[in-house]
């Protein structure tokens, strides 16, 4: 209790963590005496070197006030790390399955109260796996210890699932599984996997140095013989792993010492079953939502949306899907397929139907802090949902929301240096280092973004976010053929991205080809009158052509609609024309004025 107070203190240092929030992190739901907080904080400032390391505020909470520093050095028993890509999905298999599962084991396993392995970064993982790289290249690209592969056919009746644990250092097979699970069932499919890598990772040691006479348990249930101490894994192979056919089928662990371990391979039965027809679908929307939001095409993210929905409405208490629903919302509202209006109704509307929010839903508070600042325009609230959640660990919405929260305040080195120490855990995720060339762009620093944009470009051709933030930077660094090159690919691509569009029309005027310029952004503005239209990337556009009224009146409508780009366009080297006018500098007030309220609030 005492470790686990401290843990949250030091993720809170220097704020003021409630009795409230250490009883629920300490004991949860369990019912515990009044003074169970003010004893289990007594003790532990007993162990502690000073002891008023520790702060009462009167009637608040507690306070770490001692300097907290990162270790820097590699403790013993580090944690092995752990890749894992989706699984390889066969014919008969639904699209979305492959990447649900391994999903799942990152989360579970990410989430772990006691972790057991450090679990490498999702999207430079799903990256590697999306460019062909075997399961053994993407372990040593980034260098870990472990990799957990596997591939999910359809049977007649069933789904089997076949996991394989590798060493990366020699490509030997550690163990290897086999579930199997009912068609009708599959949304148990992940758990059951989690539970036995639970099982797995906490009773056998799995040191990366040593190697075993043999490949490890596996199990028994592929024809084959026992592997010998020369069975190895060639480079990226999915083959099937030997086993004992004979081997008995236990349903539970077996002695470490013998070269199989075999567990029922039976499907659950149904009055096992822990979903009942309502949950069970409820699941299967959720996993289906969250595959199809992380594809920028905006029917993608909208049947996403539908699905995130669906399975809110059949399963109330399915946090994890209102977490991805709430996300998903922030998203759509960059892309500018969904207005922010909306976008914040759905949040705020979600978040207040989960129980004992913020507590049981952390990872959605990013989102809700982007909602905060953006639509409501109350930078406190915003401030006060990030310090809840700053001890969360790097993850693709997390980290997003953080770095465009830091942006929109135009706080552009803390931007930088958010982003470039999230590239240090995951260095190949593409929307990282596009990301990190759109801030140093807003930061002035063309040079460094010019680099940095050339580096997404060569290394993720294929990625929207690269030939957006790309065609914007070398436009307006006189590189303007190929940012109308990238801008033409980038539409062809992705036609119903407005904001790519707009993108166009800026290199066009950059390029001189202003008729080309004028035309889009007009056709921009009448499907503006049918549906919502970003309204922040068609003013430099607007500059680009001379027409600064133009550019003032979009500029209105971008703050009126509570654009999500709003506040960075005002920081924008691109729109530098502007300064001056009147009225831009009364839109650029609004930020200032919103920073000295909510110190106000904080001082308080």
């Amino acid at each position: 209790m005492e470790l686990a107070a401290l843990q949250l203190l030091l993720a809170n240092a220097g704020q003021v963590v409630t009795a409230a929030q250490l009883k629920r992190v300490l004991w949860g739901e369990v019912h515990v005496t009044a003074d169970s907080v003010t004893k289990c904080v007594s003790s532990l400032r007993s162990r502690l070197h000073p002891e008023d390391c520790i702060q009462t505020v009167y009637k608040r909470g507690y306070r770490l006030i001692s300097e907290v520093r990162s270790q820097t050095s590699s403790p013993s028993g580090v944690l092995l790390r752990l890749a894992i890509p989706p699984f390889v999905t066969h014919t008969g298999v639904p699209d979305h399955l492959g990447s649900a599962i391994a999903e799942e084991a990152i989360s579970r396993l990410s989430n772990a109260p006691k972790p057991i392995a450090s679990i490498l970064a999702r999207d430079s993982v799903f990256t590697l796996a999306k460019r062909g790289f075997a399961a053994q290249q993407i372990g040593e690209s980034l260098n870990a210890d472990l990799i957990l592969s596997g591939t999910v056919r359809a049977l007649i009746s069933h789904f089997r699932l076949r996991v394989e644990m590798i060493r990366v250092a020699d490509g030997v097979q550690l163990w290897a599984e086999d579930l199997l699970v009912g068609r009708d069932k599959v949304a148990g499919l992940e758990s059951k996997l989690a539970a036995r890598l639970d099982f797995r990772l906490q009773t056998r040691a799995l040191d990366p140095g040593k190697t075993s006479s043999h490949p490890g348990p596996v199990f028994a249930m592929d024809e084959g013989k026992i592997p010998t101490s020369s069975t190895k894994r060639k480079t990226g192979a999915r083959g099937r792993a030997p086993s004992d056919e004979s081997a008995p089928a236990t349903g539970g662990p077996t002695d470490w010492s013998a070269d199989v371990l075999a567990i029922s391979a039976a499907a659950v039965p149904a009055s096992e079953s822990a979903f009942n027809s309502p949950r069970r679908e409820a699941y299967e929307a959720f996993l289906r939502g969250r595959y199809e939001w992380q594809a920028p095409e905006r029917h993608r993210m909208q049947d996403g949306l539908q699905h995130l929905l669906r399975a809110t409405e059949l399963d109330p208490s399915l946090i994890a899907a209102k977490v991805e629903l709430v996300n998903l919302c922030v998203n759509q509202a960059f892309f500018g397929y969904m207005s922010t209006a909306l976008a914040a109704e759905l949040v705020h509307r979600t978040v207040a139907s989960i129980p004992d929010f913020p507590a049981h839903a952390q990872d959605a508070l990013p989102a809700l802090a982007w909602i905060n600042l953006h639509f409501d325009r109350d930078l406190s609230a915003a401030l006060r949902a990030l310090s809840l959640c700053a001890h969360l660990p790097h993850s693709r919405s997390i980290t997003r929301a953080r770095s465009m929260f830091a942006l929109s305040r135009h706080r552009f080195a803390e931007a930088i240096a958010l982003l470039r120490a999230a590239l240090e855990l995951d260095p190949f995720s593409p929307w990282l280092h596009s990301r990190l060339a759109w801030a140093l762009h807003l930061d002035g620093q063309a040079a460094a973004s010019v680099e940095q944009i050339e580096h997404a470009l060569r290394h993720f051709p294929d990625l929207e976010g690269a030939r957006f933030y790309g065609a914007m930077i070398l436009a307006f660094n006189g590189n303007a053929p190929r940012a109308v090159e990238i801008a033409e690919q980038l539409v062809q691509r992705q036609p119903y991205f407005d904001a790519a569009n707009a993108v166009h029309a800026y290199a066009l005027a950059c390029a001189g080809r202003v008729s080309e310029c004028s035309d889009i952004l007009e056709r921009l503005q009448w499907l503006g009158r049918e549906r919502f239209i970003l309204k922040s990337f068609n003013i430099a556009g607007c500059v680009a052509l001379g027409d600064l009224d133009k550019a003032m009146s979009e500029f209105r409508a971008a703050n009126q609609e509570r654009c999500p780009w709003f506040f960075q366009m005002l920081a924008d080297p691109r729109l530098k024309p502007l300064h001056g006018h009147p009225e831009f500098e009364e839109l650029r007030a609004i930020l200032p004025r919103m920073e000295a309220a909510a110190l106000q609030v904080g001082e308080a």
